[in-house]
């Protein structure tokens, strides 16, 4: 049987301003076996982000119960979820968030220094990683000077770097040209072959059958289930 990853229970979620209530999500629940990759689709404004931000320990949720790895969530404190963020979650993001003036092999270091990893082992594991992703020739290059592409998957080895219990990606090809999408998903299938868990979010159907499952979300409800084109 497999572990669970990820157990939501109930989620809500409601923003509060201009003396309006904004409800978001509204009692999700779904759970993530660890080894799987799940996408998460949706139109603007169905809250895939906010859940994203959620799963990923950016974001609270007002009510529900959330469970990574077996701990719960809900009771952590900031300095708990920013640790947990570094040592279990890897993140990618639509525009990358490369810092511009370091080198790839600079920014995929970097959370190894949060970390408190020596100067050695940083560098040895930060090249190992871009070689993975076949970036051994842009180690020395800075963001200004790589494709799209090629940043992106800087991102995914900065990602993957902590061997992280789970991927997030949030609109991972949104920035991306078609060729340069389907290698990333490429780079995806991979990183699932060899165990990864990911969770997706994306708004195009032809990216999300790289998953193995499809939840769809609309109005801050799961809709129904699809499968992916490898179930």
């Amino acid at each position: 049987m497999a572990n669970k990853i990820l157990e939501l229970k109930e989620i809500s979620k409601t923003y509060t301003g201009g003396g309006m209530d904004v409800p978001v999500l509204d009692k999700i629940t779904f759970e993530v076996d660890e080894g799987e990759f799940v996408a998460i689709m949706g139109p603007s404004g169905s809250g895939k982000s906010t859940l994203m931000n959620i799963i990923g320990c950016l974001d609270r949720q007002t009510s529900g119960e959330y469970f990574l790895d077996g701990k719960d969530v809900s009771k952590m404190d900031d300095n708990e979820l920013a640790d947990l963020r570094n040592q279990a979650i890897g993140f990618v993001f639509q525009n990358f968030n490369l810092l511009p003036h370091e080198t790839a092999l600079e920014n995929v270091m970097l959370p190894l220094l949060y970390a408190g990893v020596n100067a050695a082992e940083r560098k040895a594991r930060a090249e190992e990683a871009l070689k993975s992703v076949g970036l051994e020739d842009r180690m020395s290059f800075d963001p200004t000077k790589l494709s799209g592409g090629q940043k992106q998957r800087v991102a995914v080895a900065r990602a993957m770097i902590n061997h992280p219990r789970i991927l997030l990606a949030d609109e991972p090809t949104g920035a991306l040209d078609s060729k340069s999408g389907d290698q990333l998903m490429e780079l995806f299938r991979k990183l699932n072959e060899d165990g990864m868990t990911i969770v997706m979010i994306t708004h195009e159907l032809a990216v999300a059958k790289c998953a193995k499952r499809i939840l769809d979300l609309k109005d801050g409800k799961l809709q129904n289930l699809k499968e992916g084109d490898e179930a």
